[in-house]
Order: C-alpha cells, then sequence, then structure tokens
C-alpha cells in the first residue's frame, strides 16, 4: 500500500495511491487506520506534500555505506553513528531546497528513509519490523563546509530544507531485497547502490537508536547514503530514486 499526503482545494489530507488516483483517507493513517472517505481525487491535481512530519525527530545513521565512509577518508564505525535533524529541515518533493548563505558548499545525500509507525522503545532487532509503517526516500542535505568547521554536524545538516522526504510511504517493502538507490543531479547519474550495501541494516538501527531514546509514530530514519555526494548549486534538480518507491524531486535555490 503506498499513502500519499497532499494539498487538495485548501485542505492537506491522506490518500492511498491507486493508480492515477488517490483513495481519500478520514484522518491521518498513523493513527486514524485506514477508513476512506468515498471520495477520489486525481493525482494530477494535487500537490504532493513530505508524506510525515515527523512528531519530533529525524534519526539519521552516518557513514553506513563502506565506499561513502571510504570517499571521505574515515573508517566504518563499530556501531551506528547517530545524529538528528529537526523536524524543521523537512520539506517535501517539488519543494526547492534553500542553499544558505552561511555555507559556500550544500551537498546532495540520497536515502532510504524508514517511518516509525509506533512508540518503540528497546525494540529487540528481529521484532524492529513490528514498529515500521513504512519507507519513503530521503535527502540528507548537508552544508559540508560547515559540518567540517563544526567539528560536529546538527548546525550543517539541521537548516530549513535539509531533509527532502516523499514522494509517499510504501507500506510493503523489503529494504533487504533487491531494491536500487540512485541519486541524479540533472540528469545525470551520481549515486547508484544496492540497499544491501548498508553497513548496518534496518532492524540493527531500529534496535540500537531505540536503546539510546524512545521513537514516536511520525519519527523518521535516515538510513546512511552511499558513495557519490557531491554538490548542489542554484538551478539543480536532484532526483533520488528508490525501486518500488518512486523518485523524490526538489529543485535548488540559494536564500
Amino acid at each position: 500500500m503506498r499513502i500519499a499526503r497532499f494539498s487538495h482545494q485548501d485542505a492537506i489530507t491522506y490518500g492511498i495511491v491507486d493508480g492515477g488516483e488517490l483513495v481519500v483517507l478520514a484522518g491521518d493513517p498513523m493513527f486514524a487506520g485506514y477508513e476512506t472517505t468515498g471520495d477520489r481525487v486525481p493525482v494530477a491535481d494535487v500537490a504532493l506534500l513530505a508524506p510525515v512530519i515527523p512528531r519530533s525527530k529525524v534519526v539519521a545513521v552516518g557513514r553506513n555505506y563502506r565506499d561513502h565512509a571510504a570517499e571521505f577518508g574515515n573508517d566504518v564505525p563499530a556501531e551506528p553513528l547517530l545524529f538528528l535533524k529537526p523536524n524543521t529541515s523537512v520539506i517535501g518533493p517539488g519543494d526547492a531546497i534553500v542553499r544558505p548563505p552561511q555555507s559556500q558548499r550544500t551537498e546532495f545525500e540520497g536515502e532510504l528513509a524508514v517511518v516509525i509507525g509506533r512508540i518503540a522503545k528497546n525494540v529487540p532487532a528481529e521484532k524492529a519490523h513490528e514498529y515500521v509503517l513504512g519507507y519513503t526516500i530521503g535527502n540528507d542535505v548537508t552544508a559540508r563546509d560547515l559540518q567540517r568547521a563544526d567539528g560536529q554536524w546538527s548546525r550543517a545538516k539541521g537548516f530549513d530544507s535539509f531533509c527532502p522526504l516523499g514522494p509517499a510511504i510504501e507500506t510493503d517493502f523489503d529494504p533487504a531485497g533487491a531494491a536500487r538507490l540512485t541519486t541524479r543531479v540533472n540528469g545525470e547519474v551520481r549515486q547508484d547502490a544496492p540497499l544491501t550495501d548498508m553497513v548496518f541494516s534496518v532492524p540493527e538501527i531500529i534496535a540500537y537508536a531505540s536503546a539510546a531514546f524512545t521513537l514516536l509514530p511520525g519519527d523518521v530514519i535516515l538510513t546512511g547514503t552511499p558513495a557519490g555526494v557531491g554538490e548542489i548549486r542554484a538551478g539543480d534538480v536532484v532526483e533520488v530514486e528508490i525501486t518500488g518507491l518512486g523518485i523524490l524531486r526538489n529543485t535548488v535555490r540559494d536564500a
């Protein structure tokens, strides 16, 4: 099942994607289930929004692909390397990534995103799937020069617009399957890797993160990026595609 959050006729609601239409849901499926209103809306007539606005946080994992760690001269961590992005960094498909004036080098990082569906604390890895609502696509946009200058990552990865998510949440998806992540900038492929190249799996990440802090419904986990990250400039179009999840497309502009 693919769930979209969208704007239509000045109202924001949710729907189940059914071909070229959205079956309108009565409420937020995370809390109200999948009861429908009986209405159907053409996808072409709506504006897709970020499929979820996290209630509290975006949890991200650094250096979770060996080739990405290597391209920056770093070792692979012995345990998942976690950091947080604020929920104010979230934007949706089609929204602009805004390069802040404080940074001279803003970069893309295409990633698989996990949407948490229920309160999760001290979750064993073998039960992690029970706490997942579904999966979507993310872009862990980074002010690379500020990341290096600050010595920690909060500011560099936390600017408004630095967490594009979308286009929808897929509830029937296996991150351990054959899916690939591909990132294109202006149509040129910059990243291309199977999700199975992740060092730490989704269940391992959920177990590790939930042992540190409670994950709430709607929280998002970004699972790391493969090699090939690079600079984006005003006017660029960034597309992150994951097999079975669609394409997350955003333009870039200067503040």
